[in-house]
């Protein structure tokens, strides 16, 4: 018997509650994620969504803010379309970033990190950005 897997559903950050303000500008303001409908949970949050899925959990279930980079995870990856709109964007909001095409793919990878240290990957598929109202690299 195998599970049978087809995708990430979500990945969730935790938090202190101080963080949440700062948490959910970055990732709504700046990535373009909505803050949408969330169970009452036991601790305070926000469920983000892309294309009607809560993708990114913020839950404030910590004491204090996590130290950067702490934890076993590494980073999350998103789908993402309009690099051009994307760089101007994050240099808009004054967001670090640096990127590369993955070779041997027709992926473009963009890397950046959100306030808590936390190493996001924007994914853009070349092919889309050539098509009609995209934009090659």
């Amino acid at each position: 018997m195998s599970i049978d897997v087809s995708a990430l559903h979500h990945v969730t950050i935790g938090c202190a509650r101080e963080d949440l303000p700062v948490l959910l500008a970055f990732y709504a303001g700046t990535l373009g994620l909505q803050d949408g409908f969330r169970p009452a949970l036991r601790y305070p949050g926000h469920w983000l969504y892309a294309g009607g899925h809560a993708v990114l959990h913020l839950n404030a279930l910590l004491p204090q803010s996590p130290k950067p980079q702490a934890g076993a995870v590494d980073h999350i990856a998103l789908k993402a379309h309009g690099l051009a709109a994307t760089r101007q964007a994050l240099a808009d909001a004054e967001v670090p970033f640096s990127e590369t095409p993955l070779k041997g793919t027709r992926l473009h990878q963009v890397f950046l990190q959100d306030p808590l240290g936390l190493k996001v990957e924007l994914n853009f598929d070349l092919d889309a950005e050539r098509t009609p109202g995209g934009l090659a690299a």
